[in-house]
């Protein structure tokens, strides 16, 4: 173990009000500071990583005064070591296949990339063996070395890809006989370097921190490059601070220089910043959903969402005007469509019905959309250009031929969100709204909510990731706290139908005619 230190006048007043009470932003009051008299951030490290690893730790510490202790070791030994002790914060992996176990197992929260590795013959400089290829491995006269399988993520690649090829049991054989078997992939280099054996097998990377080596490439391995991965472990008592540690590790302009600059192949992170902001616009019916997940996230990653809610057509105006935004939650996917270009990873999460709300009783006997043309009915809906539920509402009327009847009753058009509408029926303004089905979860006991029987009257919640974010895979977690399972409770309390896995969403649907 080693120690180192609104309002609906009109788009343009509408996007200078915006900022205000159609707004909301979550904030904390101060920037956290790492705990540098509190307890190290302890990290499992693969071995293979421990150049790059070493100097990031080090530069995290006299940046931010926060302490790393690092055991290193083989993926495999380190993982067993993890479910023994139950003790730790981060697991740095050599090999993705480790992670996945790890995530199965339920020890992993959170996982960020870090770089890429590949398998590579290692000899001794000028080759004077003459070996080229896994074949030559086999040369009787050749001593060879491998990492242990069951310790180390190199031998577990060699294992799959050599039996894959029908060449592991007499490789396992050779090695056993003439070579010898390693716990990581840094003791065969090493075994290479000081002429104990011939060749084994490394991680291109592990390859070039060592002068004395040079690689032939392995053509059975050379699309299948391992992904390096940190992870942040459940049972960490200090997330947060594990957290900032690994997108510093992650952070392009921190962490990745250093695996560029050490010979890895470098994943792009994020920007960093020891408190990041980034910028979310969500339509407002998924307020009550996602309130407590932003929350919950923003206290976990030290990071603030700086959250704009507003109608869908409100926010879709402002991001063709140039707003920026790192994540849209659209209020359905008709309203991420006029944006796609802009976005990338969209995928629904919920789904709610258009629903009728009327006053408790149903005094005027409101039961289809119908019945909303009725003479001396006034009827309340959210505006058409600004709020999706106004858009689908106004398509809703058309398709079924109404349209023209049912305005002649519209007493309450400029809302640009549903919770208007409610208010609305709430104070007997308007004695029918239409509205989402979500929006009515408060006031069941005190109005009646009439089902619309239309196969149109839905509206499918998709969040998508802009592709202009410094902070890709900040974003890409949040989406993941927005799709977890305590998110779905929140989500089906307030009565959203949950759509994550149900269905394919690789982009937002057609709008509706």
């Amino acid at each position: 173990m080693k120690k180192l230190i609104a309002h609906p006048i009109g788009l343009a007043v509408v996007t200078v009000i915006v900022i205000g009470g159609l707004s909301f932003v979550l904030k904390e009051s101060s920037t956290p500071r790492t705990k540098s008299g509190g307890e190290p951030v302890f990290v499992y490290c693969a071995a293979g990583m421990k150049p790059v690893v070493d100097r990031v730790a080090k530069d995290y510490e006299k940046e931010l005064g926060g302490r790393i202790e690092i055991q290193y070791g083989g993926s495999g030994t380190l993982l067993s070591n993890i479910e023994v002790s139950k003790r730790g914060d981060l697991y740095l992996a050599a090999d993705a296949s480790y992670v996945e176990i790890a995530l199965k197992k339920g020890l992993l929260a959170e996982t960020i990339p870090l770089a890429e590795l590949r398998a590579v013959i290692a000899v001794s400089r000028g080759n004077p063996k003459a070996i080229h290829n896994v074949q030559d491995l086999l040369r009787p006269e050749l001593r060879v070395a491998l990492a242990n399988p069951d310790a180390a993520s190199i031998g577990r690649t060699c294992k799959q890809v050599l039996e894959a090829a029908g060449l592991w049991e007499k490789t396992q054989q050779h090695v056993t006989a003439r070579g010898v078997f390693k716990p990581t992939v840094n003791e065969v280099a090493n075994d290479v370097k000081l002429g104990t054996v011939d060749a084994g097998i490394v991680w291109d990377a592990v390859a070039k921190q060592y002068p004395e080596l040079e690689t032939a490439p392995l053509p059975e391995f050379a699309n299948l490059p391992q992904q390096v991965s940190v992870g942040v472990l459940r049972c960490s008592q200090q997330p947060t601070e594990a957290l900032r540690f690994a997108r510093y590790l992650a952070a392009r302009d921190r962490g990745a220089k250093v695996f560029a600059a050490l010979g890895y192949a470098a994943i792009e992170g994020d920007l960093w910043a020891v408190q990041p902001e980034i910028v979310l616009f969500s339509g407002g019916v998924n307020r009550r959903a996602i309130e407590d997940t932003l929350k919950d996230f923003q206290a976990r990653e030290g990071c603030r969402v700086n959250t704009v809610y507003n109608g869908c057509g409100i926010l879709v105006g402002q991001m063709k005007a140039g707003a920026k935004n790192d994540a849209y939650l659209a209020c359905d996917s008709s309203y991420l469509s006029p944006v796609d270009a802009m976005f990338t990873n969209g995928q629904v999460i919920s789904e709610t019905d258009i629903v009728l709300l009327t006053r408790k009783g149903n005094p005027h006997g409101i039961h289809t959309l119908q019945d909303l043309a009725k003479p001396g009915i006034r009827v309340a809906v959210t505006h058409p250009r600004y709020s999706t539920l106004g858009a689908l509402t106004e398509a809703l009327f058309k398709q079924v031929g109404i349209y023209d009847a049912v305005m002649k009753n519209v007493t309450y058009s400029d809302a640009p969100t549903a919770d208007y509408i409610v208010t609305r029926i709430q104070t007997g303004r308007e004695d029918v709204g239409v509205v989402y089905r979500v929006n009515t979860s408060g006031v069941r006991d005190e109005l009646d909510v009439v089902p619309v029987e239309h196969p149109n009257a839905i509206a499918r919640q998709p969040i998508a990731i802009n592709k202009t974010t410094q902070y890709r895979q900040l974003v890409g977690r949040l989406i993941d706290a927005i799709k977890s399972s305590e998110s779905r409770t929140r989500y089906e309390k307030v009565g959203f139908r949950w759509k994550v896995g149900s269905e394919k969403s690789g982009g937002p649907a057609a709008p509706r005619q």
